[in-house]
């Protein structure tokens, strides 16, 4: 059971409560819309390089500043949600994407289009702290809300890939930010008019729960920021370069942008299915030992990519995005386990301020690194700086699983009963 009562603030006919389905439904639709904003030039920067006069490597560094913005800017959108309010924070979210997104389909030299890929980014970050904190709050099996959420946010990869791809090709790279942007537009509207703002009250149950021992809370701090530098480095630096890597690997298999996209959509699938099944396990085992296993996956695929082609390109891409998208599930869960609603917010503000900042220095440094090696260079990089979750995953303690706390929860309550 969530550890928080929501209720609505008073209308004129009274008072009335949210539905949890509707609330997470919403959040839902804003985890696909972030992660789809936020790599559609990642998949139309291919097309657009030319247009632009430019090469590859000189165009992608203009998104730089939308993904740190995207980190950065958590800070203060999970400030506000918590302090002012979370459903306001993500209509905000709503409107300032759609319209960033159209403000974008009209640049017209690079300067421009890298000013409004930071606006993309800024109203982009609200998501993460405010978003994933409100699913939280209204989630009765967190793994499990947190896990379908996760795959919200891959089929927002997986699109933006495959329709950026389909839209380049045959409407022109100004359609593929348009189609989005009306979209985010739309599902703001309706957002406003069906969910009505919220007070929060914390339960003390809620509180008492998120106490852990000093040391154990250390620790497990120090796994979270040595598992988010590598982990979302990475994972941006991947989901920004996969349908580059496709274009030059797969070249004997096709030169279509379109069906590049396709094949870097059922890619990014996978990593969908894993990210479901990953909230699952949270919900029955200990994040130890979901955590554990998952480490050792992504530094030897990473580097076993580096001369792969073809066939076992795709099948090595395909155990890259199931690691790296189940990673997120494991960092989302530490945060939710380990802090109160009160500050929950803020908490994955740090987080995602820490992940997304370290994450906007991998588009430059895949720009880099490609201009000097190639793509060997760049996934033997990546491949180095994974083993930091490995050492994460040592350092992270040992905790019991949801189905052991409720035990503990009901023996205690027993023994305390008259």
């Amino acid at each position: 059971m969530t550890s928080l009562r929501i209720v609505t603030a008073k209308a004129a006919k009274g008072t009335s409560v949210n539905d949890p389905r509707s609330v997470i439904q919403f959040v839902n639709l804003a985890h696909f819309l972030d992660h789809y904003a936020m790599l559609i030039f990642a998949a139309a920067v291919v097309v657009m390089a030319p247009l632009f006069g430019m090469t590859y490597s000189e165009l992608l560094p203009y998104a730089t500043p939308g993904f740190i913005a995207f980190g950065a800017g958590s800070l203060a959108t999970g400030w506000l949600g918590d302090r002012w309010s979370r459903r306001h924070m993500l209509a905000v979210f709503f409107f300032g994407l759609g319209l960033s997104l159209l403000s974008t389909s009209v640049a017209r030299t690079p300067e421009q289009l890298g000013l409004a890929l930071f606006a993309v980014g800024a109203f982009a970050s609200i998501y993460h702290p405010v978003g994933t904190a409100m699913l939280v709050a209204y989630a009765d099996e967190v793994g499990r809300e947190v896990g379908i959420n996760g795959v919200w946010g891959n089929l927002g990869v997986a699109s933006a890939a495959l329709t950026t791809g389909i839209l380049t090709q045959y409407f022109g790279w100004q359609v593929a930010f348009i189609v989005p942007g009306l979209s985010a537009l739309a599902i703001g509207f309706v957002f406003v008019r069906v969910v009505a703002d919220e007070q929060r009250v914390a339960s003390a149950r809620g509180a008492s729960a998120a106490r852990v021992p000093r040391e154990a809370m250390e620790r497990v701090m120090l796994a979270l920021v040595v598992t988010i530098i590598a982990s979302s480095t990475t994972f941006n630096a991947i989901t920004v370069a996969l349908p580059k890597l496709f274009a030059e690997r797969l070249i004997t298999w096709t030169q279509s942008t379109a069906w590049i996209g396709l094949i870097a959509a059922t890619v990014y699938l996978f990593g969908a299915f894993a990210q479901y099944t990953i909230g699952r396990l949270i919900d029955r085992h200990s994040l130890k030992a979901v955590f554990f296993p998952m480490a050792f996956v992504l530094a030897p695929l990473l580097v076993a990519a580096a001369h792969a082609t073809g066939a076992v390109l795709i099948a090595i891409s395909i155990g890259i995005v199931i690691g790296i998208f189940g990673q997120v599930i494991i960092n989302d869960a530490m945060v939710a386990k380990y802090t109160t609603d009160q500050w929950r917010a803020r908490a994955f503000a740090a987080r995602y301020f820490l992940g997304f900042t370290a994450a906007g220095a991998s588009v430059a440094m895949v720009a880099w690194l490609h201009d000097r090696g190639g793509f060997v260079l760049m996934l033997q990089a990546f491949g180095g700086l994974c083993v930091l979750v490995i050492v994460g995953a040592f350092i992270f303690p040992n905790d019991h699983s949801p189905v052991e706390q409720s035990r503990a929860v009901r023996l205690s309550s027993s023994q305390g009963s008259p």
